[in-house]
């Protein structure tokens, strides 16, 4: 049975909906990080890399899961994964993978103005068995 792993970023929209339904669950720290930067960061090698990353959990495979998860992000400065908050997740090791993938990853810092500014971005992986 063949796997399909889709891979789709949602920055602006999305951010801007779960900063502001978020606004009132924020931790120490969380303000720090931009919602939205003239160039937004970016895994490094592309998103090809990163979804290449990606193993579909032998588990989820076996019990027919399918479906979405989506992750908070928080890039620093220097583009390296700071922290990673699962938003919508998915049983069977599904939202781990990710959650794994994504804290071994680099990503090309956002900026503004030049100057490099941590950002926290949704992201959203599909998990979809063919």
């Amino acid at each position: 049975m063949k796997t399909f792993i889709s891979f789709v970023v949602f920055f602006l929209v999305v951010n801007l909906v779960f900063a502001e339904n978020n606004l009132h669950n924020l931790k120490p720290g969380d303000e720090d990080y931009l919602v939205i930067a003239e160039t937004m960061p970016e895994p490094a090698g592309g998103l090809s890399a990163l979804m290449k990353k990606i193993n579909y959990p032998n588990m989820a495979r076996k019990a027919g899961i399918e479906g979405k998860v989506i992750a908070m992000v928080y890039v620093g400065e220097g583009g390296d994964v700071e922290d990673v908050k699962i938003i919508k997740g998915l049983d069977a090791g599904c939202s781990e993978e990710v959650e794994r993938v994504l804290r071994d990853s680099k990503f090309k810092p956002g900026s503004n103005q030049g100057k490099a500014v941590k950002v926290k971005m949704a992201m959203a992986f599909q998990f979809k068995l063919q």
